[in-house]
């Protein structure tokens, strides 16, 4: 069955974990919508904002939406604007900041088992 959502319709929750701040995120696909894969995130990082500096064993795939920010990591920075996707490799230490003084709001696919 096709699964069709409108973003604004999809409850979103604060991101409370150690080393975050701003951050929010909505699950736009994953697991209760019978997907088999792959998860779709929608996540929003408040001005000053950030994700945690952190590593995993997936990859993951970003595609920024709207505001502007950076992506850090030991190759050191790269600045981010609408319409840029982003390929960040399993085991490669990374975060996310907000650049701007609006939200900065991508878009974040991962595998479905790394959807927590």
């Amino acid at each position: 069955m096709v699964t069709v959502k409108k973003v604004a319709e999809v409850p979103g929750s604060e991101v409370c974990l150690s080393g975050v701040q701003g951050v929010s995120i909505k699950r736009l696909i994953g697991a209760p919508d019978q997907a088999p894969t792959f998860a779709m995130r929608l996540f929003e990082v408040a001005p000053g904002g950030f994700t945690p500096l952190h590593t995993h064993a997936h990859e993951h795939e970003v595609f920024i939406l709207s505001g502007r920010g950076v992506i850090k990591g030991p190759w050191g920075e790269r600045p981010l604007v609408p319409e840029t996707a982003v390929y960040v490799p399993p085991q490669v230490k990374h975060h996310f900041l907000n650049a701007g003084d609006v939200p900065f709001r991508f878009l974040c696919l991962v595998p479905l088992a790394a959807d927590h």
